[in-house]
């Protein structure tokens, strides 16, 4: 093994070796944010305070309203739901200059941490164009899975206020660079399983490069990596997969999906990715907004999000891992199908997931052929 010696290595070494890179940067932007710190984006035009509004407390947004010119930043959905216009049409991120009376309250309900999607103030009711930082601030909130509406404040000066604080710094142009880039996984630990459907199975752990997220590899009987392996992309669904909820169609998926793999063999891909992207709690408000009237797409898009915020390419990066090259997919999503083929995994056939209908879930899986254009049996 080798040991670093003082003598051996000179401090330009050890700073930079010791230093987080760009993903560790982003891991940490994003832990300060969901519990409830600002952090410091860097751009073309100078530097910036960004705070989640959904973990904004009353003296931090006192404190954040004080250093200078506030902005209200939201994705073009929520903004819609508020009665918001955009100055330039087909800008997927918003600014929106802050009046300094607006209080926490008003912020919260703007975010869309209520039911309430009431128009804003006079002052309010048109957008401005975002830039690079409005972008990052953004994916950094989708990245937390959080409500992706941020309060950013241009102090001034910033960068002795922000070493003062000692607050994490990135540049937006590495958080957007990051984020886009595919992230790394390794297996960490693997154990053979005995299952209720399969004596045979074994599960491999994945971990990403940021440390937060797990995804598995459940293998059942003995897949031969030389043939073509049943695989099924399962996205997390906490009430569907374990309190077998009505409203969605996830459950059955899985079981049904584990019951024909026990039988000739596969790989249950399981990827922690809930409520298409968004989260456990935003999949809850987004349920509300269902029982209000909203069908899925509309639900996600007035809280803020897109209509699917996954991340398929981390299922063809564990098939590679697993040395599987040619795959029969279970799946009705043909983006799944799109997805793995981009990313080098031959899908050569898919197989379709025959789940029953029932008068709470009519709805959903007519908007998913409707609206997601998944493919029905």
């Amino acid at each position: 093994m080798q040991v670093f010696r003082s003598s051996a290595i000179d401090t330009a070494t050890v700073s930079a070796v010791l230093a987080p890179n760009a993903s560790e940067m982003l891991a940490r932007l994003t832990n300060d944010m969901a519990v409830g710190l600002p952090v410091v984006l860097q751009g073309a035009q100078g530097a910036v305070l960004v705070a989640l509004i959904e973990t904004l407390t009353e003296n931090r947004l006192a404190a954040l309203m004080a250093l200078g010119r506030a902005e209200l930043v939201l994705t073009e959905g929520r903004a819609r739901a508020l009665g918001i216009e955009a100055e330039v049409a087909g800008q997927k991120v918003l600014r929106v200059d802050l009046p300094e009376s607006f209080g926490l309250g008003q912020l919260k309900a703007a975010a869309g941490q209520g039911a309430d999607a009431a128009a804003q103030p006079e002052e309010m009711r048109q957008a401005g164009p975002a830039a690079q930082l409005h972008e990052a601030a953004v994916a950094l909130a989708k990245s937390a899975e959080m409500l992706p509406a941020l309060l950013l404040v241009r102090p001034d000066p910033l960068q002795a206020e922000a070493g003062d604080l000692g607050l994490s710094a990135m540049k937006a142009k590495d958080v957007l660079d990051c984020l886009a880039h595919e992230r790394r996984l390794s297996n960490v630990s693997s154990a053979p399983l005995p299952m209720a459907v399969s004596d045979l199975g074994q599960v491999h752990v994945f971990r990403t490069d940021n440390r937060r997220e797990e995804h598995y590899a459940i293998e059942f009987g003995t897949p031969d990596p030389a043939q073509p392996v049943t695989v099924r992309l399962h996205s997390a669904c906490f009430t569907g997969d374990v309190l077998a909820s009505q409203k969605c169609d996830c459950g059955p998926q899985l079981n049904g999906a584990m019951r024909a793999m026990a039988q000739t063999g596969g790989i249950l891909l399981y990827l922690n990715q809930e409520g298409r992207g968004i989260g456990l709690a935003n999949k809850m408000r987004a349920y509300r907004l269902q029982d209000a009237g909203l069908d899925t797409v509309e639900a996600n898009h007035w809280l803020g999000f897109d209509d699917d915020e996954r991340d398929f390419r981390l299922g063809a990066r564990m098939l590679h891992r697993l040395g599987i090259r040619r795959v029969r997919l279970m799946t009705n999503n043909p983006a799944k199908i799109a997805i793995l083929s981009s990313q080098g995994i031959e899908v050569v056939e898919r197989v379709p997931l025959h789940t029953p209908q029932t008068s709470c879930n009519a709805r959903y899986l007519a908007t998913k052929a409707a609206k997601s254009g998944h493919l029905m049996p």
